[in-house]
């Protein structure tokens, strides 16, 4: 949520020559939501893709300010983040909403990116493994391939 649609673009134009046309790797970016749009168009036939920065699982409802699968896909975007450690604390986001997204994202044809990790107090507790563990398989249920 730090750049406007016009500095994003600009940062996108400034990014794609730096891209290594022949790296094995996948490069998304994921810009705040009005900027989604135009960076679909800016990384359009390059090696960049681009990432909605969250979603809700629900296809339409009463959801003010969310973003729906639909309008992800109407705009062209085909990665979506989730479970981002800011959307889990500051949001309440649990492992059960992270699957629900996860599983309807996946279901939409979006790819998801699933973000895990362990708080600052779970850390120092140690228990980032069975944290972390636990994000995986609850994040992940009932996928399948």
């Amino acid at each position: 949520m730090h750049k406007t649609v016009d500095e994003s673009v600009d940062y996108v134009r400034r990014f794609l020559p730096l891209v290594n046309p022949d790296a094995d790797v996948d490069i998304v970016v994921a810009p705040s939501f009005l900027a989604l749009p135009a960076l679909v168009e800016a990384t359009r036939n390059s090696r960049v893709g681009v990432a909605a920065q969250n979603v809700n699982a629900k296809p339409q409802g009463p959801f003010t300010g969310e973003v729906s699968l639909g309008m992800l896909q109407a705009s062209g975007i085909e990665f979506v983040i989730i479970g981002h450690s800011e959307r889990r604390q500051l949001y309440g986001e649990t492992n059960a909403d992270v699957n629900a997204k996860v599983l309807a994202s996946v279901d939409a044809g979006l790819t998801p990116i699933v973000c895990v990790g362990e708080t600052l107090a779970e850390h120092e507790a140690g228990t980032t493994f069975e944290v972390i563990e636990r994000q995986i398989r609850e994040g992940l249920a009932n996928l399948t391939t």
